[in-house]
């Protein structure tokens, strides 16, 4: 099963940090393989996200999301509803000293025939995922 999970530190306090990764106009911005994204009314539970993704080759696959959780400052979190992957996604936020710990995790179950054809990209995917967590925290600290 595809999973991840990162903390950083971020010099922001956890309102701010909360409202960055919450808000999907900010995504283009620190995830560089989000080719379009837009939300579809106001953010709450059970709102839904349109996104587009780089996928092989460069084409676009959907991957629109439902908001499963959002508490702010502390947790909102996300599961996948279109794309041939639907994996589940959770921000956790906590204060860290003069800054914000922000844990992300997620994770995708695969059933058999398609783990066998996605787990690898879907791993990667993820991967990448973590990595920019390094982008938004250079534009939360820069602002």
């Amino acid at each position: 099963m595809p999973h991840a999970e990162r903390t950083i530190v971020i010099h922001r306090p956890p309102d701010q940090v909360f409202a960055f990764f919450s808000n999907p106009v900010n995504d283009r911005a620190w995830r560089p393989h989000v080719k379009e994204i837009a939300a579809n009314g106001p953010a709450g539970v059970g709102s839904t996200i349109h996104q587009v993704v780089d996928g092989p080759g460069g084409r676009g696959i959907a991957a629109d999301i439902e908001i499963t959780a959002f508490d702010p400052p502390t947790r909102y979190a996300f599961r996948v509803i279109a794309g041939p992957a639907r994996p589940i996604g959770e921000f956790r936020f906590a204060p860290s000293g003069a800054g914000t710990a922000v844990t992300f995790s997620f994770r995708a179950e695969l059933g058999m025939l398609t783990g066998l054809l996605l787990s690898r990209p879907v791993q990667s995917s993820m991967d990448g995922e973590m990595a920019a967590l390094d982008q938004a925290k250079r534009l939360l600290e820069a602002s």
